[in-house]
């Protein structure tokens, strides 16, 4: 007989984004629920991994990250937002993103230590805190357009709070950071010995000419982050699941400690090939503009049917609200939608601690013209 297990996780199954693929693959439907792109990356990043793989790269890779590469990531950020890390102390090359959060988490965050998490919040970091034995404490954003209400976060902090964690651009919702919401967060956490987790990996999907608030652009901010970002979103390439944390060189020694057992190396040749590919910045600088036109390809169509657009800054998700159309909980509507239009997405109660009903869905506009194009025909006959 199988010995009877504790949860570590007990009130955790299956993520909202797996039942709703599911689903999707079940009932034939296009899935704009999960984020990811359907259309391949530039042909040069699996060309340049065939090369790596051909010259022998193949083995494991330094457990830091490639040098070349962390430096390329050292050089991208410099040119990007100007803070110089240095690439041998403070970059470290992980797989993934959500693998450098749960890394950061876990470095971080003592037993009771406290983690403030702005609701709705990706839905890893609150399993990631209580891994590591954290308490998270929600903070709602605004309603309608999703900005940070800084006097509640500021309400929010106790003497046990360890960490905030912070996503910009914001999923779900596509909210960007402001100036003034750095001003405001680096106020608030002066003097403290609050550490920052800032969730960065749609730093170049921003629209209209805004211009991305890293962590990394504010020397007070910096010394206290771990920023980590994405090469899968920036290079259509997620399922590569590579990414990189840079921080001070204090906080990414403890950042390496645990990152050395619980991966302790990333894929070799598609390290290489990225290192390669960085060469050229075009391919990151041109994404706004790439990005920007699937949204308003997709804003202008929806703007024919019943649902309500609330705005999109950034990332490649579009909320819109659906009360016009029904009463039905957000889950129950995103099956529904699933099920019987042949579209599916994501309700944004599941990025809750505890469910709130707005009666608002995430579609993802990732996605080829025609894709897009026919996902719109079925929404306008709701």
């Amino acid at each position: 007989m199988t010995p009877k297990l504790v949860s570590r996780l007990p009130e955790v199954g299956l993520t909202v984004f797996t039942v709703m693929s599911q689903l999707a693959v079940q009932h034939k439907a296009i899935n704009l629920g999960q984020g990811f792109p359907d259309f391949e990356c530039d042909p040069r990043l699996p060309a340049l991994v065939t090369e790596a793989m051909r010259a022998g790269h193949n083995q494991y890779a330094p457990m830091t990250g490639l040098p070349a590469l962390r430096e390329a990531i050292a050089a991208k950020v410099a040119a990007s937002y100007g803070h110089a890390y240095d690439a041998e102390r403070e970059v470290t090359v992980t797989a993934g993103a959500t693998q450098a959060l749960l890394t950061a988490i876990l470095a971080a965050v003592h037993p009771g230590d406290e983690v403030i998490v702005l609701e709705p919040t990706y839905d890893s970091y609150v399993p990631a805190i209580r891994l590591a034995g954290g308490i998270p404490v929600p903070v709602q954003l605004r309603p309608g357009d999703y900005g940070v209400p800084w006097d509640k976060v500021r309400n929010a902090i106790t003497p046990r709070t360890r960490m905030i964690a912070l996503n910009s651009p914001h999923n779900p919702s596509g909210a960007v950071f402001s100036s003034a919401d750095l001003d405001a967060l680096e106020a608030m956490v002066k003097g403290t010995n609050i550490l920052l987790l800032s969730d960065e990996v749609y730093e170049h999907i921003i629209f209209d000419g805004r211009e991305h608030q890293s962590m990394a652009r504010r020397p007070a901010l910096a010394e206290r982050s771990f920023v980590v970002s994405s090469f899968g979103k920036t290079f259509h390439v997620t399922g590569w699941k590579i990414g990189y944390c840079c921080a001070p060189a204090e906080l990414s020694t403890e950042f390496r400690k645990v990152h050395q057992f619980n991966v302790f190396a990333v894929s070799h040749p598609m390290q290489w090939a990225l290192t390669e590919y960085l060469k050229d910045a075009s391919p990151y600088l041109g994404l706004p503009a790439f990005y920007q036109a699937k949204r308003d390809r997709f804003r202008a169509g929806l703007a024919q049917s019943r649902f309500k657009l609330l705005d999109c800054a950034g990332t490649y998700f579009q909320v819109v609200d659906y009360s016009a159309i029904s009463d039905e909980t957000e889950e129950q509507f995103a099956r529904r939608l699933t099920v019987d239009v042949g579209v599916a997405a994501i309700p944004l109660s599941a990025f809750y601690l505890q469910p709130v009903e707005r009666r608002v869905v995430r579609f993802c506009f990732a996605k080829k013209e025609e894709t897009l194009d026919r996902a719109l025909e079925k929404l306008a006959r709701i």
